[in-house]
């Protein structure tokens, strides 16, 4: 349910005429449905931004809207108020006069939180409306002292560095006098990722620097690179930090740092590898919160989601989730689980490693050092009686025959496969050995998926594909081109116009005339053709229906379909 406050606020741009009753009423179910503020549903539907809301707002209260981004604001301001107290109610000092000081806050209805001001800091407070993005900023710019990276680096004079270990816990103000400068340096690179949305970490040793880049939304983009002479120490912090041998610089390692960031828990997965000029470290950021998806929140289409949902409902055969490395095969494969983990189930994972653990499931960690693989595993695993049984990945026949045997023996099996399409999984198992008769006979479903970057809500505007893109559409250029289609124009909330990532998606249900043509070892082409004379949606024309639908761009679409098509 919306609170008061979204109430009045739509109630106040009904009045103003700025929003109209349906666009009101879409804003409430949108909020409750998504758990955003009214504010940001509005934006997202494209009624009304923030700018434009807070300045009504502050109409009705008789308040003044400021820029913070234009605003210089004195030292002796910001020293008014401590930094825990600004990021604790977020809100920024902005003035003083007479005694009395001036804050930014997002929100002119909280006059709750200028009364805890008032008594925290014992002195009148007055105040100004600021994007709450703006507020955040300037309490990063203006208390930032030894919290951000670029900060940390100017502190770095020449000399040894100390690398010691300390507890692996990380909030917004890394501060503790005693810890030593290398130690909160790669807290701060793992706490500015986090905050920028980074999926993982990349530090790489080139000729004269040692370069640190972030992916976000699945594109890399560099940041402050600490200097040349901290690579070693740095690099043998995060292997304390994730239990490697430090002294082995010879062979890659793999790792694993639990940690907790701003009061989320997070795990980092960590893998080395030696290069011409020294120890290549990446650091993946794996957010538990992100595993409990259900089916809905992966992006399906009403249809696809039902035929994905009739597929998850069959007592047995194999599932295949396909795609390359990076394209949320393992969160589809969670969130399946998520949908099928009831008490009357037994459901066992086989998993190189086990990234996320869940509740009621028992997850099996392979460890081929001492002979557990998958293969071994999966023998073992049969003798406990599952119901449903995921394998991390199909990589070799023996797998994959023990995986087929196993769905031809009453069991639900789900694994993932790396190919470009979902009719080429069938032709891989082939390629494999494993006998087509047995591939026809135990395949249910195939789903190949791909991740494109979602439009920003808060700076989604119209836009007409170029004629570069129309080219490229091919025979979907026509239908594209009296579509309305939107883009980002880029805004403080988002990278480039883009924020957050979702999938597309190609559902192959194995049919019958399937069945034939795969006994027939037919080439994937024909599949292909097939499949989609019986309704199968390819990829791109998934992803052009989100488009189509506001969720992203056709830049995107072909962006990450280009090679398919191929």
């Amino acid at each position: 349910m919306i609170s008061a406050n979204d109430e009045y606020i739509l109630d106040t741009l009904q009045g103003v005429g700025k929003v109209t009753y349906e666009q009101a009423r879409q804003a409430r179910e949108a909020a409750d449905a998504e758990g955003l503020s009214v504010v940001q549903a509005l934006a997202k539907l494209g009624a009304a931004t923030e700018q434009e809301v807070l300045k009504i707002l502050a109409n009705q209260f008789g308040m003044e809207v400021v820029d913070l981004r234009q605003m210089d604001i004195p030292q002796e301001v910001v020293d008014m108020m401590p930094g825990e107290i600004a990021r604790r109610y977020t809100v920024v000092p902005v003035s003083e006069k007479e005694g009395t000081l001036t804050v930014a806050i997002a929100d002119p209805l909280d006059m709750e939180t200028l009364d805890s001001l008032r008594y925290v800091l014992k002195a009148n407070v007055d105040a100004v409306i600021a994007p709450r993005k703006d507020i955040k900023n300037a309490i990063d710019q203006h208390y930032a002292s030894g919290s951000n990276v670029q900060t940390m680096l100017t502190e770095f004079t020449q000399g040894s560095v100390e690398v010691a270990s300390t507890g692996l816990e990380i909030d917004e103000e890394i501060t503790a006098d005693t810890d030593a400068p290398i130690i909160k340096l790669v807290s701060l690179i793992i706490l500015e990722a986090y905050r920028s949305r980074a999926s993982d970490i990349h530090l790489e040793p080139m000729e004269k620097k040692f370069r640190v880049r972030y992916r976000v939304d699945g594109v890399l983009r560099e940041v402050d690179n600490p200097p040349k002479r901290l690579q070693a120490a740095i690099i043998t912090r995060v292997k304390i930090m994730a239990n490697m041998k430090i002294a082995e610089k010879r062979v890659p390692q793999d790792g694993r740092i639990e940690i907790n960031v701003m009061g989320k828990d997070l795990d980092l997965r960590v893998s080395t590898v030696p290069t011409t000029h020294g120890e290549s470290v990446v650091m993946r950021i794996l957010d538990k919160s992100s595993m409990l998806l259900g089916l809905p929140e992966l992006g399906f289409f009403s249809d696809d989601q039902a035929t994905f949902e009739r597929l998850l409902a069959l007592p047995d055969g194999i599932l295949l989730v396909t795609g390359p490395t990076g394209s949320g095969k393992t969160t589809t494969l969670y969130a399946c689980l998520n949908f099928l983990n009831r008490p009357d189930r037994k459901i066992i994972t086989v998993e190189d490693p086990v990234e996320y653990q869940l509740a009621g499931i028992n997850q099996v960690h392979v460890a081929s050092d001492i002979g557990l693989t998958f293969s071994a595993a999966l023998r073992s695993i049969l003798r406990q009686a599952p119901n449903i049984i995921m394998i991390g990945e199909i990589r070799d026949l023996e797998t994959a025959n023990i995986a087929i045997n196993a769905s031809l023996t009453g069991h639900l099996v789900f694994s993932t496969l790396h190919t470009n399409d979902a009719p080429s999984a069938i032709t891989r198992l082939i390629d494999m050995g494993v006998k087509p008769f047995l591939v026809s006979s135990s395949l249910r479903g195939i789903m190949a998926q791909r991740l494109v970057r979602r439009i920003c809500p808060q700076c989604r505007m119209e836009s007409q594909p170029s004629e570069a893109e129309l080219r490229m559409l091919g025979d979907a250029a026509k239908q594209m081109s009296a579509a309305t289609l939107y883009h980002g124009r880029g805004c403080d909330e988002c990278t480039n116009g883009y924020r957050g990532r979702q999938g597309i998606y190609e559902v192959l249900t194995v049919d019958d005339e399937i069945r034939d043509l795969v006994f027939q070892q037919v080439d994937s082409a024909v599949i292909r053709a097939k499949s989609r004379a019986l309704g199968m949606r390819t990829l791109r024309e998934d992803g052009l229906r989100k488009a189509v639908a506001g969720i992203t761009t056709v830049e995107e679409v072909l962006r990450v379909t280009m090679g398919d098509q191929a």
